[in-house]
C-alpha cells in the first residue's frame, strides 16, 4: 500500500485537486501520476491540430486525464456514500479514470488517424507491459490491479457502474473534455453545469449500474446537446479537417520517400516503417508531438519538394481550403473533385496531396450496447425514449467536404 506526501493541482475548471496522501488510493494516484509514461501526457496535446483553428486549444491530455479523474471521484464518492457497498470499487474506478488516455500518442486523435494506431489498445498495453505495471501492482496486495483496470476498459468489469463512470454515453471522460474543450477553445455552448449532472447520477442496485434520477433529466439534456454542438462547430469545423488533412498527406508522402535518404530519428523511423500497434512499448512512449513537430522542421528543409511544401503549409498555417459537398449529389462530388485535380495538374501539383474529400459525423446521442438509463415509475428506461430532445439527437448527421489547396507554385 502507498503513503506519500499530499499533492495539490490547480485547474482551471475544477479549482484544486487535492490528493491525500494518507488514503492508500490517493496516495497511489500520486505515484501514478509522478511515472514518466503519465509525465508524457504533458507533451501531447488534447485537440491536436486544433491550435489553428481555434488559438487557446492548448491544453494537454495530462490536464484532461487529472480532470477526468477528479471529476470521477467526485461522482462516485457522492454516490459511495448513499451506497456504502461501493467503496471496494474506489481503488479501481479512479485508477481507471486516470489512466484512460494514457494510451494516447502523438497529436491524439489526429495521429490515430495519421499512424493507424489505437490509444485503447496502447492503454490497456501500456498497464499490462510498462513499467507501470509494476507501480500497479504495488498498490493492493490482494487485488491484481492492473487486469482489473484491463477488465474496466473491456467493459467487463463485475459491477457495471465502474467502467460506465469512466466510458458510457454519461461518463466523466466526456464531461471534462466537453467542457474543458468549451473553455480552452473560446465556445460557450461547451458550458456543462456539472453541479446538477452529478447530482443526477445515480445507482441502480438491481442491475448494478449507472442511472439518471428524472429530477435531473433537463442537465443531462443539455450535456448531451452541448455534446452536438461541440461536435458541430469544434470538433468537426471545417479548417480542422482541413488541418488534419495536410497531416495525414505529410505522413504518407513520408513513408513514400522514407528509404530515399530522408532524415529521421530510430523512433520516427518505427513509426513510419511499421504498424504502430506492434511497436515496443519502449518506441510507443518515445513518440509525442514535440518529436512530431520537430521531424516537420526538418522535413521542412529537405530536398523533398511535396514534403517540404506540406509541412511549410502546416508549420505556417497555410491551410488547405473547404467546400461542403453535401447539398450535391454523388456524380456532381465526383465532378467536382476531379475538376480541382485537373487544375493541380495543370500547376504541377499531384493532386493526391493537394486535394480530397472528408466526411464529417455530428454526435449527439449515440447507442453503444447500452444508452443512458433514466428512472421513471415504469422502470428503467432509455432517455431517448423518455425525452423528445434526445430523440432528435440520436441522429447523426453527416456532412462531406472537398479539401483543396489554393492554385500556387510549390514553394
Amino acid at each position: 500500500m502507498y503513503r506519500t506526501k499530499s499533492r495539490t493541482y490547480h485547474d482551471p475548471l475544477h479549482g484544486a485537486i487535492t490528493l491525500d496522501g494518507s488514503d492508500p488510493t490517493e496516495a497511489l494516484l500520486i505515484t501514478v501520476i509522478d511515472t514518466p509514461e503519465f509525465q508524457r501526457l504533458r507533451r501531447i496535446r488534447q485537440l491536436d491540430a486544433a491550435s489553428l483553428t481555434f488559438h487557446g486549444a492548448e491544453g494537454s491530455r495530462f490536464t484532461h486525464s487529472l480532470g477526468v479523474m477528479a471529476l470521477t471521484r467526485r461522482a462516485f464518492d457522492r454516490l459511495a456514500k448513499v451506497y456504502p457497498a461501493l467503496l471496494p470499487h474506489r481503488l479501481v474506478v479512479l485508477t481507471a479514470a486516470l489512466l484512460h488516455d494514457v494510451g494516447h500518442s502523438a497529436f491524439s486523435h489526429g495521429g490515430e488517424e495519421m499512424f493507424g494506431s489505437n490509444h485503447e489498445f496502447w492503454t490497456k498495453r501500456l498497464i499490462c507491459e510498462s513499467p507501470l505495471r509494476a507501480v500497479l501492482e504495488k498498490a493492493h496486495s490482494g487485488l491484481n490491479l492492473p487486469e482489473l483496470l484491463v477488465a474496466v476498459y473491456d467493459k467487463r468489469y463485475p459491477l457495471a457502474l465502474v467502467h460506465q463512470i469512466v466510458s458510457s454515453q454519461l461518463d466523466c471522460d466526456r464531461l471534462d473534455y466537453l467542457q474543458r474543450d468549451g473553455y480552452f477553445t473560446g465556445a460557450r455552448y461547451g458550458q456543462l453545469d456539472l453541479d446538477r449532472i452529478v447530482m443526477a447520477m445515480d445507482y441502480d442496485l438491481v442491475t448494478q449500474q449507472l442511472v439518471v434520477n428524472p429530477k435531473g433529466l433537463v442537465a443531462i439534456e443539455h450535456y448531451l446537446m452541448v455534446r452536438y454542438f461541440m461536435y458541430a462547430q469544434v470538433y468537426n469545423h471545417p479548417k480542422n479537417l482541413a488541418s488534419r488533412f495536410v497531416l495525414n498527406k505529410i505522413i504518407q508522402r513520408a513513408k513514400t520517400v522514407l528509404d530515399s535518404g530522408l532524415p529521421v530519428d530510430s523512433v520516427m523511423a518505427s513509426w513510419l516503417r511499421h504498424d504502430p500497434q506492434t511497436l515496443s512499448c519502449e518506441d510507443y512512449l518515445a513518440f509525442d508531438d514535440v518529436v512530431l513537430l520537430y521531424h516537420l522542421h526538418q522535413w521542412r528543409r529537405g530536398n523533398d519538394q511535396i514534403l517540404a511544401d506540406l509541412c511549410r503549409r502546416y508549420l505556417d498555417r497555410d491551410i488547405c481550403k473547404t467546400q461542403e459537398l453535401s447539398k450535391y449529389p454523388e456524380v456532381e462530388r465526383r465532378k467536382i473533385l476531379q475538376e480541382w485535380q485537373i487544375k493541380l495538374q495543370e500547376r504541377g501539383l499531384d493532386p493526391h496531396y493537394y486535394c480530397g474529400r472528408r466526411v464529417s459525423l455530428t454526435k449527439g446521442y449515440t447507442l453503444y450496447s447500452q444508452g443512458i438509463e433514466v428512472r421513471t415509475t415504469h422502470g428503467l428506461q432509455d432517455i431517448a425514449n423518455v425525452s423528445p430532445v434526445v430523440a432528435t439527437l440520436a441522429q447523426s448527421v453527416a456532412r462531406e467536404w472537398l479539401i483543396y489547396t489554393p492554385i500556387l507554385t510549390v514553394t
